[in-house]
């Protein structure tokens, strides 16, 4: 069984070894439905690439041998450059408990203060489902944090927001410290002006043009959670404001409310959406009008000419799972592109109603915890220009000869504020509709090639042997009959 298979088994048996109010939680901050499966990775991805990322933090999985392969490549695929601690197991050790004492004994050995501030131990879908009990781990062993999650993919929804299940675990960490005491100061020292903390991970120029926004307002920028090391936490814990630029961060935002922080949702992207953020968070520092209004005027002129210098014309649907979809739609449509549908497969809050209203209002649809099925009908309704999506997305628009672009490598990897961002999506979006012909062409060329079992050039029929499909089918119902009679057990 995995995050595809048995997952409702899973899920009760969680909970009957004592993770009912982790489960209940996670419903709650990441709320299901109708799409409530993971279709792309493994969720744990995204707590794990948080993690991989925090210099002086050491990451420990414990879960089934090939979930940790999985993780492990593809988190060195994007560029990981430390090593992944495994804590394997058996049915034995599994049940017995031996386990819990094989990660206990894993994190004395790996607290070490002169190589880690902290050490982040995830379970992955099996220990959480056998209640392996992280929370029973110390809070610290030689001055090194110790921090345990359960990030089950019966339980969070998409890695998206397994990045928030860290980073808020993190902050929760953080801010008891704060409470407790006198912290670190930032290695850069303290801004001489209030800051706003970024909650959200962007393209690394946009920190910066959201600075230069800021500054006007006589405000500087403060860290982006999830943070790059740990003394970042408590400076993001110190602004009096917190942009939710991405508005997933659920656990987060929870951690920054109980610290008394203001929280503004939505993004400077394009012309509304910049000037509706700055007079917002001119509005959450009690900012004078006058000077909102100086800090728009500098900066509404440059974002309407580069938008005007960049357009985009044709018809587009967006979909993806990294939680700023709605975000580019915005930009997208300030470019002059029909965009017809928005598809993410994060949940909806109170964050991305400002998103969602201005879509709407623009004739949008917008769909969250979209599901795969959602975006290819979607795509194969509107017979867009372009459609932008996941990779199995793209995969089946170039199947119809429909241009398309992998969102999360190619979109959101760009930079989307303010006027830098207004003027950077224009060039790979028209290249990539300039494609059209070059697609017919493939497409006609491929044409009658078969798919699945039978593609490829045949000089005769495949030999599809039926029987043998027939034969097959019977196991499979006879397997499905047998496992829907133990669940009745």
């Amino acid at each position: 069984m995995g995050c595809h298979a048995g997952a409702d088994q899973m899920a009760a048996a969680a909970r009957s070894a004592g993770n009912s109010e982790i489960l209940d939680r996670y419903a709650r901050d990441y709320p299901q439905g109708p799409h409530d499966k993971p279709q792309s990775m493994c969720p744990a991805f995204g707590s794990l690439r948080v993690g991989l990322r925090m210099r002086r933090v050491a990451t420990v999985l414990s879960g089934s041998a090939c979930c940790v392969y999985g993780l492990t490549f593809v988190s060195h695929f994007y560029g990981a450059r430390r090593s992944v601690g495994y804590v394997p197991f058996n049915s034995e050790s599994l049940v017995t408990g031996k386990l819990f004492e094989d990660i206990r004994d894993a994190v004395h050995e790996l607290a070490d203060p002169d190589r880690y501030d902290a050490v982040v131990v995830t379970n992955l879908c099996v220990p959480t489902a056998s209640g392996v009990p992280l929370r029973l781990l110390p809070n610290e062993i030689n001055g090194v944090r110790i921090v345990g999650i359960d990030v089950p993919g019966f339980g969070v929804p998409t890695h998206a927001e397994a990045k928030d299940v860290l980073a808020g675990a993190m902050l929760n960490y953080a801010r008891k410290e704060v409470m407790a005491g006198p912290v670190q100061a930032p290695a850069a020292g303290r801004s001489d002006r209030p800051t706003v903390t970024l909650l959200g991970e962007m393209f690394p120029a946009d920190p910066m043009m959201i600075g230069a926004m800021l500054a006007p307002l006589g405000l500087a920028v403060g860290p982006v959670v999830p943070c790059r090391e740990w003394r970042e936490l408590y400076s993001a814990l110190d602004s009096k404001v917190v942009a939710a630029i991405h508005p997933f961060y659920t656990a987060a935002i929870r951690e920054f409310q109980a610290a008394g922080r203001k929280i503004v949702g939505s993004a400077p992207v394009g012309y509304d959406g910049t000037m509706a953020w700055l007079a917002a968070i001119g509005d959450a520092y009690g900012v004078n009008p006058a000077q909102v209004a100086a800090a728009q005027n500098a900066f509404g002129g440059a974002i309407k000419g580069a938008l005007a210098a960049n357009p985009i014309k044709g018809r587009i649907t967006l979909s993806g799972y990294e939680g700023s979809e709605l975000l580019v739609a915005r930009l997208l449509i300030e470019s002059g592109a029909d965009v017809a549908y928005v598809g993410t497969a994060c949940g909806r809050n109170e964050w991305s109603e400002p998103d969602r209203a201005w879509l709407e209002d623009k004739g949008v649809v917008v769909k969250y915890r979209a599901s795969l099925e959602d975006d290819v009908k979607a795509m194969q309704a509107l017979q867009p220009d372009l459609a932008i999506g996941t990779t199995p997305v793209v995969q089946k628009a170039k199947e119809l000869a429909i241009p398309a672009l992998y969102f999360t490598n190619l979109i959101s990897a760009r930079p989307l504020m303010g006027p830098a961002g207004a003027g950077s999506l224009a060039q790979v979006i028209n290249a990539a509709m300039g494609n059209k012909a070059r697609m017919d062409g493939m497409k006609a060329f491929f044409e009658g090639v078969g798919q699945g079992d039978t593609a490829g050039i045949w000089e005769g029929s495949p030999n599809l042997r039926p029987d043998f499909r027939a034969a097959h089918q019977k196991k499979l119902d006879k397997q499905a009959r047998a496992a829907k009679a133990e669940e009745m057990i």
